[in-house]
């Protein structure tokens, strides 16, 4: 722009002094000049250090601290930019400028896949004291992100379940409909009559109930899909993220109660199969392999996985399969597969809600293409309930929660199942 804006310049001195017509072609070579000396004086390159944690669950953002050290010939106002691998994403803009006065500045990424990743390059760049020039700097950084599911709500859950234990909450989950005795008390308004021991109510000559403890060491294992129809994503997450961390909530909350959890992945074949473990202690284990539950294109194959898996239990056991469906074919493989199971064990059926196809099918329509892609959501999400009526008709439970809410329903509906003495 600056050798650019001399022509008109030159071409005015032309007209006005023709005799000084020579002046015009100095301009080129003296604007070269300056940006030569621009180069020349141009600020060497900054001590630039970064700062990021090593690893960071699904979902969470991953903050990047850059701290620069300014010598007696710093650069003024410094552009920094990080090149990252596909499985991070930046939050926002992805390149920082830090001023003459600052010292420290964040970037901010999204995981956005499970796995392991991290920061490649680190570019930055300033002007020269003319500000004629562009000085570059890459630097190799290789600094390795282990993207680890995410427990920040099983984090929550023992918090709530330590301070619940403080006020009793956890005795009062304890005890329920079970056919453990645990105690006699003295029978009150509200309580079930059923719940009457008539002899020992004789002898005492008062009415006296049975107060029963729900039995502990049941065995709930968690199967989830990680098939094509799984990897799709929900809110920006994988289905099989969101699961996965629905799964560990739970996973958490049985191991505290003192039940038997197990993890079991598959998609075209078995995956991973954990056996069952129990004790808070064992959760970590839990996470590792929940961690490694990759991401499939492969299609399901529900009859193969949920044969394994009947194959590996040895007594009665809550059986939570995490999947989606999509089409009527694979839908009624899975509902045999599933019904074989109902003969000896209780299952229940955990899916997202597809609040896109729920928005797409009603949303108005303004052309003809709306219409189209309202009557195929509709459609889809006809042909969904039919699958979900089928389960419950042959008494497999179903629960269909939001994203961000299907942690949180899995519990409560473990919960019930307990107290209903139904494990």
């Amino acid at each position: 722009m600056l050798l650019a804006a001399g022509a008109p310049l030159a071409l005015l001195l032309g007209v006005v002094a023709p005799h000084l017509w020579f002046v015009g072609l100095i301009w080129v070579p003296l604007v070269l000049t300056l940006i030569g000396l621009d180069a020349l004086f141009a600020a060497p390159p900054p001590d630039i250090r970064l700062h990021c944690p090593g690893a960071i669950e699904i979902g969470a953002p991953l903050v990047v601290e850059i701290a620069v050290e300014r010598g007696v010939r710093s650069p003024g106002t410094i552009e920094l930019a990080i090149a990252t691998g596909p499985r991070l994403a930046p939050l926002a803009d992805d390149r920082v400028h830090i001023r003459s006065d600052e010292q420290t500045a964040l970037i901010a990424f999204t995981a956005i896949r499970r796995g392991s990743d991290g920061l490649r390059e680190l570019w930055s760049r300033w002007t020269g004291p003319l500000g004629l020039i562009w000085r570059q700097r890459v630097e190799p950084l290789d600094r390795g992100v282990v993207i680890t599911p995410d427990i920040r709500p099983v984090r929550d859950a023992a918090t709530m379940l330590l301070r619940d234990a403080q006020i009793g909450e956890m005795m009062r989950v304890d005890r329920g409909e079970g056919s453990e005795f645990d105690a006699l008390a003295e029978w009150r308004s509200g309580m079930e009559r059923r719940s009457i021991d008539w002899n020992h109510s004789a002898r005492h000559l008062k009415l006296v109930a049975r107060e029963n403890r729900i039995e502990r060491n049941n065995q709930i294992v968690f199967a989830i899909d990680a098939g094509r129809a799984m990897c799709e994503p929900v809110a920006g997450l994988p289905r099989i993220d969101r699961a996965i961390t629905a799964a560990l909530l739970a996973a958490y909350s049985a191991l505290k109660l003192g039940d038997r959890v197990g993890l079991f992945g598959f998609d075209s074949k078995p995956r991973i199969a954990s056996g069952t473990v129990s004790g808070t202690r064992a959760f970590p284990l839990m996470q590792r392999l929940a961690g490694e539950l990759d991401y499939s294109t492969a299609e399901t194959n529900f009859t193969l996985a949920l044969a394994t898996l009947a194959g590996d239990l040895t007594r009665r056991s809550l059986i939570v399969v995490f999947t989606e469906f999509t089409d009527q074919a694979g839908a009624e493989l899975m509902i045999r597969a599933a019904a074989s199971l109902m003969k000896r064990h209780l299952v229940l059926f955990v899916i997202l809600e597809d609040v896109e196809l729920e928005a797409i099918a009603a949303a108005e329509p303004r052309a003809i293409d709306d219409v189209s892609r309202a009557v195929a959501a509709a459609a889809m999400l006809r042909e969904r309930r039919i699958v979900v009526s089928r389960l419950r008709h042959l008494g497999i439970h179903v629960l269909e929660a939001a994203h961000d809410a299907v942690g949180p329903a899995l519990v409560r509906q473990y919960l019930d199942f307990k107290r209903r003495n139904l494990l």
